[in-house]
């Protein structure tokens, strides 16, 4: 491609040197070969300014920078074309579209945001798509699809130009429907400016981020930008949550910035709602109540949690012109989504139960979930969880006060301690706890603290292990380890059975 083409639609301060061909569009230089355009512009932890030596050394054609000393150290390289920018990241994903050849605008995309759901209605979503034969492109923070590929994902929602080219392989494989989660970081980086969505939905909004945003208004602004018109056009349709304080705020914003249509829905109240509710941990039954009627729903998610998560798929469904029937067909064909309420089952007489749940609101919730079940059969709630170093703090005791209050038992350990003192973490989270009046096991080895939750197990109860669900690393200072809480799970459980 050349370079003219590449810069189609971008805005620029200045611009010098040649105007060489484009192979190639990148962000970080280490991906930088011969005859990419690189485009720097500051990280959270890094300045791609930095790096724009390193980029002429590996080969780079041209450089773009929304940086003044980046755009002089650009053109001390002579052979490098050499752009100025207003915005790096717009810059970003306005070549990269061009460089792609805009598959955007090939595909009806379906953006999630919230704190707590996206991946379980962004799965739902996609399921009840594919159901009816719709070729779809994934992406959130399990896993991406695309082409009948399936994907290990870095990041809940990449940068533009990693998007644009999903888009592009799942165009190639004949994709007309994008579902994808949306986090409050990418919006407040405009790393998807210039999309288009059609649907949007919103999940609710919990503490957590605190760390980056600051406060809750500015988490809460963040999320917005998806329905107000601020970074692109309003989506056509809004699915909110009624019964979030924040989800009905937004009625109001979707409305205002042009969307045709705005469903909300929520357990009791909304356009979506459920009645007849049947739940046991093996799945659900309910009947969803819909403007355009109601419909059973079965599926082998279970929890009040997955109601929400399954009204909001089955509301962003119609939207995208399923009935009824189809949606609830495309929801049964979903068996699970890996670390959400994940069940590991190696035939004990106790469940065991691995979910993601990391915020002291997803915790409540699960833990709600877990005791429904036991208190049918007699049985106890065992949860172990930890909290994650080099984030928010504050929610440490809180996520202590939401585990203790509902479990009979919780085993305190270790979740990505990352540069911070595991021991120092838990001594934070343990004000919370003590304030309840669960039984308290600390054991900052996390290994070793599933396998003390899952020795305290008898008949009837249930261990649930939180925090990591579906990652399969653990990072402790600078060195990430394989760890994976599903397989450690099993592998108690299967020597525990052979010694009995």
């Amino acid at each position: 491609m050349e370079l003219d083409d590449a810069l189609r639609g971008v805005d620029l301060i200045a611009r010098v040197g040649p105007s060489p061909p484009v192979t190639g569009v990148e962000y970080d230089s280490r991906r930088v070969g011969h005859g990419s355009l690189f485009v720097a512009f500051r990280g959270g932890t890094t300045d791609g300014n930095f790096y724009i030596p390193q980029a002429a050394a590996q080969g780079a054609s041209a450089v773009v920078t929304d940086s003044a000393a980046g755009f002089a150290a650009a053109t001390t390289h002579p052979a490098i074309a050499a752009i100025q920018v207003p915005h790096g990241r717009r810059a970003l994903a306005a070549i990269a579209a061009n460089f792609f050849q805009h598959p955007e605008a090939r595909l009806k995309l379906s953006g999630v945001t919230g704190t707590n759901g996206k991946t379980t209605t962004a799965f739902l979503l996609e399921a009840m798509l594919r159901h009816q034969g719709r070729e779809t492109i994934l992406a959130g923070t399990i896993e991406y699809h695309a082409a009948g590929r399936i994907m290990a994902a870095p990041h809940t929602t990449p940068e533009s130009r990693d998007l644009l080219q999903l888009f592009r392989e799942g165009v190639n494989g004949g994709a007309t429907e994008a579902v994808m989660e949306v986090s409050s970081h990418a919006l407040d980086q405009e790393r998807i400016s210039g999309l288009h969505f059609d649907v949007a939905i919103f999940t609710n909004l919990t503490r957590d981020h605190l760390d980056y945003h600051g406060s809750m208004e500015k988490y809460f602004a963040a999320k917005r930008k998806l329905f107000d018109g601020s970074t692109g056009p309003a989506p056509r349709a809004a699915i909110l949550n009624r019964d979030d304080e924040y989800g009905a705020k937004l009625k109001d914003t979707a409305r205002a910035a042009g969307s045709e249509l705005v469903f909300t829905y929520g357990l009791r109240q909304g356009d979506f709602r459920a009645d007849k509710l049947q739940m046991d941990p093996s799945g659900m039954r309910f009947a969803m109540i819909t403007p355009h009627g109601q419909v059973g729903i079965e599926t082998r998610l279970t929890g009040g949690v997955n109601v929400y998560n399954l009204l909001a798929a089955g509301a962003a469904a119609v939207a995208r012109g399923l009935t009824l029937d189809e949606l609830a067909a495309g929801a049964a064909s979903l068996e699970h989504v890996p670390g959400r309420f994940q069940s590991v089952d190696c035939g004990q007489n106790f469940a065991v139960v691995v979910d993601y749940a990391h915020t002291d609101d997803a915790l409540r919730n699960i833990i709600a979930v877990a005791r429904e079940f036991v208190t049918q059969r007699g049985g106890r709630v065992i949860t172990m969880f930890g909290c994650g170093g080099d984030r928010d703090r504050s929610k440490r005791p809180l996520m202590g006060r939401a585990a203790g209050a509902g479990s009979d038992l919780v085993v305190l350990t270790s979740d990505n301690p990352r540069g911070e003192d595991p021991l120092a973490i838990l001594d934070q989270v343990l004000p919370g706890l003590s304030e309840t009046p669960a039984k308290v096991i600390v054991e900052a080895d996390r290994q070793r603290a599933i396998e003390l939750a899952i020795a305290e197990a008898r008949q009837g109860d249930l261990v649930l292990l939180a925090g990591k669900g579906h990652e399969k690393t653990q990072t402790i200072g600078d060195r990430v380890i394989p760890f994976d809480d599903v397989a450690i799970a099993r592998q108690v459980l299967l020597a525990r059975g052979r010694s009995q």
